[in-house]
């Protein structure tokens, strides 16, 4: 069976391909099909991710997958947020974003707790119609450090610490960190569910 991934990122669409293969699904990127980027206007994870799943299920005529994830930091009221991806503006960058970051915490008064979390929020939708989709959550604790640590990872992971293993994600091998991640939580919950899934 043929799924429409609503990501045009080829690193994502390998890790979710050796996952769902096993269950017979063969995953394409929306790319592939000339389905342009869906607009993410919505202020929580799961409408974003839903708007993507539902425009590729409805320009390919398939099955669609989509998520949306990012970092939430309590002392910034939940921010980055959905924003995580552009939370310096243009152009994105990795750099930018924690540095926009660590200025913002940096500018609280000393000692606000600095704990946080990643979320991940994958959505399948049958059809574009579908009014039951299956959706999967992940969420990852932590805190945010003052200055980045370890040359490994992306995104907000050289900021990102694991009191428990006295890592940043950025120090994780790949394998650990993505048996511990949201995304992996979120995977795995999501394979589940698909095990059930009527074609």
């Amino acid at each position: 069976m043929k799924l429409v991934l609503a990501s045009n990122n080829s690193r994502k669409l390998r890790e979710l391909d050796a996952i769902l293969a096993p269950l017979g699904w063969t995953l394409v990127r929306q790319g592939e099909l000339d389905i342009p980027e869906a607009a993410e206007p919505h202020c929580t994870f799961v409408e974003n991710a839903l708007a993507k799943a539902r425009q590729a299920a409805r320009l390919s005529g398939l099955p669609a997958l989509a998520d949306d994830s990012g970092l939430c930091v309590d002392a910034l009221g939940g921010a980055p947020g959905v924003q995580s991806a552009r939370y310096a503006g243009e152009p994105r960058t990795d750099e930018r974003n924690n540095a926009r970051l660590l200025s913002d915490l940096a500018a609280l008064p000393a000692g606000t707790p600095r704990s946080a979390r990643f979320v991940a929020l994958i959505v399948f939708v049958r059809h574009a119609d579908d009014p039951q989709p299956i959706i999967a959550e992940g969420e990852w604790p932590g805190e945010i450090l003052a200055a980045p640590r370890g040359d490994d990872g992306f995104g907000y992971d050289p900021v990102f610490f694991l009191p428990e293993l006295g890592k940043t994600a950025a120090e994780l091998e790949a394998a650990e960190k993505n048996r511990r991640s949201h995304r992996g939580q979120a995977l795995a919950r999501l394979v589940e569910r698909l095990r059930s899934v009527r074609r």
